[in-house]
């Protein structure tokens, strides 16, 4: 249950955990951040869509930059786009860098601006799409039962890091090597530190 007295956690924040919690951390919990060329280009994509506004394309009502929030779940955050359609159906539409594949990181944080449009709403959002904007194609994603119980789940796992004020491990694989904040975590030498200390562990119990 999120208190009346707890800050809201930013929409973004879930996409960040779930890609690698310690990125959130350092993020949302630190207050660090640096760039590369991939956080450049998101930037850059995001540009299209960062300007309050909307326009009427085919008796479809597009509105760009919409504040969003969710009292519920203790969310806030805006949408890149969403379509409000003359049958009553509500679309949101997030705006991503690169080519057309799915990501559930990607698919959470739609889903999360799925969530909060129905509360301010009060209409159902089943779907929303991923606009790739390498490949200007979208991907459209089903908003399931699955991963609604993931935006809560993950809601409570960055509420709880905030309030332990510890960053969680880092998970030093594939991910790392395109991070732009790999310099600030330093995944590799935590993960010496720790198997250091494994190694101690070891050996004090063969010794007993």
């Amino acid at each position: 249950m999120v208190s009346a007295t707890d800050d809201p956690i930013p929409i973004s924040a879930l996409q960040h955990w779930a890609y690698c919690p310690r990125q959130c951390g350092l993020i949302y919990l630190e207050q660090s951040f640096e760039d590369n060329v991939h956080t450049a280009r998101g930037q850059a994509v995001h540009h299209l869509v960062d300007t309050p506004g909307h326009e009427v394309k085919a008796s479809v009502r597009v509105e760009r930059a919409l504040p969003l929030w969710s009292d519920r779940l203790g969310l806030i955050g805006k949408a890149d786009l969403v379509e409000f359609h003359p049958d009553g159906t509500v679309f949101p539409v997030e705006f991503k860098h690169g080519h057309r594949r799915q990501k559930m990181h990607d698919d959470l944080q739609l889903a999360a601006q799925a969530i909060c449009l129905e509360e301010m709403l009060g209409r159902p959002v089943p779907r929303g799409a991923i606009y790739h904007a390498s490949s200007r194609r979208r991907r459209e994603v089903a908003i399931t039962p699955e991963l609604r119980r993931l935006v809560e789940a993950t809601a409570d796992a960055i509420r709880a890091m905030f309030a332990a004020g510890t960053l969680p491990l880092p998970v030093n694989d594939a991910r790392c090597r395109e991070c732009s904040l790999k310099a600030l975590c330093q995944p590799e030498a935590i993960a010496a530190k720790q198997r250091q200390a494994e190694l101690r562990r070891q050996l004090y119990a063969d010794d007993d």
